[in-house]
């Protein structure tokens, strides 16, 4: 779980030292920020589509650890309605971000990502999480865009609550918003990335007896040796399953975005077995592919997650 903190009264300031602070994670921690401006592809007071051109941005052999959209809320210096006395004072909207996976027929499929309410009339940086739509993209098709959805709502159930929603605005939601507030205060995404050269696996293990790194190293299982498949698995007798061993260099304590990395399985693939099946009074032959019994990758990761 990684630990969130309330940046809103320091957003300011963290924009004007992002040239520092990647120089000095750059150069210092092998840790590599990445900023990506977002365009904006429609927007009504209550949903917004943004699209990140993602194309040759992440380095390949390079590990997102974390992934930010972070969105300038501007504040309603008029609001074209006055608050009802008679409701409960609403306070808060809640915004959510979806990402969008624009499928082959041209129809799209949303999943939310984060969601968390936002003060109404105030105005600074928004920071959410997005690293899971970083993932699903990453799995996707990584050919095209990023796509993520922003829908602003009502704290709570009824007209009102979401009438007062409509006040949070943020960053070129307007079309009379000047070119020069666009481009400093366009949604942008974060990117916290490891390089895997240092931070990741070897490949397969060498025969060096210094090398404690992740890698992954032969292990055959034979079936017949085994009670409970010597009588039932026909073919293969046995098979070259692989196994990941070693360790995974740990970033410095204290970065965003960093859990206990671990050597784990990235890719696998199936193993075709003909058996026999026991159905009734008589026993059958089948062939079948059983998912996930060859290891074809070992790398370091956070949670299990798969570099992107």
């Amino acid at each position: 779980m990684i630990y969130k903190i309330n940046l809103f009264r320091l957003m300011l300031m963290y924009k004007y030292l992002i040239v520092a602070k990647l120089m000095y994670t750059t150069f210092n921690v092998k840790n590599v920020l990445l900023y990506i401006t977002g365009e904006i592809k429609y927007s009504d007071t209550t949903r917004q589509r943004l699209v990140f051109d993602m194309e040759s941005r992440l380095q390949e052999n390079t590990e997102v650890t974390m992934a930010e959209l972070k969105l300038f809320q501007t504040a309603v210096q008029n609001p074209s309605k006055p608050e009802r006395r008679h409701h409960r004072p609403i306070n808060n909207a809640r915004v959510s971000i979806y990402w969008v996976e624009v499928l082959a027929n041209g129809s799209n499929r949303t999943s939310l990502i984060d969601s968390r309410l936002v003060p109404i009339h105030e105005s600074g940086w928004r920071s959410f999480d997005v690293t899971q739509a970083v993932h699903y993209w990453s799995k996707a098709q990584k050919q095209t865009p990023l796509h993520l959805e922003v829908w602003t709502e009502g704290e709570r159930p009824g007209s009102y609550a979401a009438e007062m929603a409509k006040r949070v605005h943020f960053a070129t939601h307007d079309s009379k918003e000047n070119t020069l507030e666009k481009d400093v205060d366009a949604p942008e995404l974060v990117f916290y990335t490891l390089n895997l050269d240092e931070y990741g696996s070897q490949g397969n293990c060498n025969s060096s007896p210094n090398s404690s790194k992740c890698c992954r190293e032969e292990h055959f299982i034979n079936f017949r040796e085994l009670t409970w498949t010597q009588y039932w698995i026909i073919e293969p007798a046995g098979y070259q399953a692989f196994r990941c061993a070693g360790g995974c260099k740990q970033p410095k304590r204290g970065y965003y975005g960093y859990g206990q990395r671990t050597c784990a399985v990235m890719e696998s693939a199936p193993l075709p077995m003909m058996y026999l099946v026991k159905k009734g009074d008589y026993t059958e032959i089948e062939v079948a592919e059983f998912p996930n019994m060859i290891v074809e990758k070992c790398g370091c990761s956070m949670d299990k997650i798969p570099p992107v």
